[in-house]
């Protein structure tokens, strides 16, 4: 796995799954505000005049030459909750992120997000 800080060596790099296939060119790291661990990535799809990003679990994901292989499948992954290219992900939404690929979700004990984006 690959530190938060590294981000911009990897940033619009292919992101493939568990099988190889391509799900697109990674964005940004959103890291677990309890630990700073990288922790969800946000992943460039769509067609060029419909670009939106989607959020992929990092837990378990791999780096090799060129690429990051996440441990979710493409079709899984392409329907996960996203954002507009410009946009950022908003407290109340980060539950829905979670609950997609079936993960616990709980906020920081004094009700502050779960998530920071690098």
């Amino acid at each position: 796995m690959f530190e938060a800080s590294d981000i911009r060596e990897w940033r619009g790099h292919d992101v493939v799954d568990q099988d190889g296939h391509r799900i697109g060119q990674l964005e940004s790291v959103y890291v677990d505000t309890k630990t700073d661990q990288p922790f969800f990535a946000t992943v460039t799809v769509g067609l060029p005049t419909r670009r939106r990003l989607v959020f992929v679990p990092l837990p378990g994901a791999t780096v090799g030459p060129g690429y990051l292989k996440v441990a979710h499948g493409k079709d899984v992954v392409k329907k996960a909750p996203s954002i507009d290219t410009d946009g950022e992900l908003p407290a109340s939404e980060e539950p829905g992120v979670f609950a997609h690929y079936e993960m616990p979700y709980a906020p920081g004990a004094g009700g502050e997000r779960r998530l920071g984006r690098r």
